[in-house]
C-alpha cells in the first residue's frame, strides 16, 4: 500500500502526456514533457506531493505560454 499514491500519480501523468483523446501514443506535447521532467526533479528533491503538483501546474502554465 506504500506505493499506491505514486503509482496512481504516474498513471495519470503518463496518460495525460503520451495518450491522445483518440487513444494513440504521441510525443508531440513538448511543454508537458518538459514540465513532467521538472516535476520529477522537484518530487525527488522535496518528497512532497503538494509541492510537486503546484510547481507542475505552474510549469505547464508558463511553458504553454512561452513555447
Amino acid at each position: 500500500m506504500r506505493y499506491v499514491p505514486i503509482s496512481l500519480f504516474t498513471a495519470l501523468v503518463v496518460k495525460d502526456i503520451f495518450i491522445t483523446p483518440t487513444y494513440t501514443v504521441t510525443i508531440q506535447q513538448f511543454p508537458d514533457m518538459l514540465a513532467a521532467i521538472i516535476v520529477i526533479g522537484v518530487a525527488y528533491w522535496t518528497r512532497s506531493m503538494a509541492i510537486s503538483v503546484i510547481l507542475g501546474l505552474l510549469a505547464v502554465f508558463l511553458l504553454a505560454m512561452f513555447l
